[in-house]
């Protein structure tokens, strides 16, 4: 098989809609568009949803319910196990992460250390949150942990 030999597999590449080329193409005049109307000018037609001024489908149905999502918190997540890159005794905190390239951004309510895996080196680690594992994880051996 050499290069020239290789071909798209049938059906594979279609053709580009050519508009406006003639009676004979079955798009030509006015291209598919119909006669004029909003649709068939330059920008034209409807936003998503709109139903021609008719009260649109979303609006017709009562709101129900409660959502928890505006007041839920969102942390930046970091297992324990990512803090053996640190040396021993070296203080850990946000900024510390974003400069080893653990974490890239932070998000609105902080950070929160995971207890998922081992830790082997003693560190003062500073947080928002920890979870009860991460805590022990940390502290037995011979961390310490500061919550912001």
């Amino acid at each position: 098989m050499y290069l020239h030999d290789l071909r798209n597999a049938e059906g594979e590449k279609q053709s580009k809609k050519r508009l406006g080329r003639g009676i004979g193409s079955g798009i030509g005049k006015t291209s598919g568009k119909g006669h004029k109307g909003q649709n068939a000018r330059s920008g034209g037609g409807v936003r998503p949803g709109f139903e021609g001024g008719q009260n649109p489908l979303y609006r017709r149905i009562p709101s129900k319910g409660f959502s928890n999502a505006k007041f839920k918190k969102v942390y930046t997540t970091v297992n324990v196990s990512a803090l053996n890159n640190f040396e021993a005794g070296s203080e850990v905190d946000v900024l510390k992460l974003l400069d080893a390239g653990i974490i890239k951004k932070v998000e609105k309510d902080g950070l929160k250390i995971l207890g998922n895996g081992e830790l082997t080196v003693a560190l003062k680690v500073t947080a928002n949150k920890f979870t009860n594992s991460a805590k022990e994880k940390i502290t037995a051996v011979g961390g310490s942990v500061e919550e912001v």
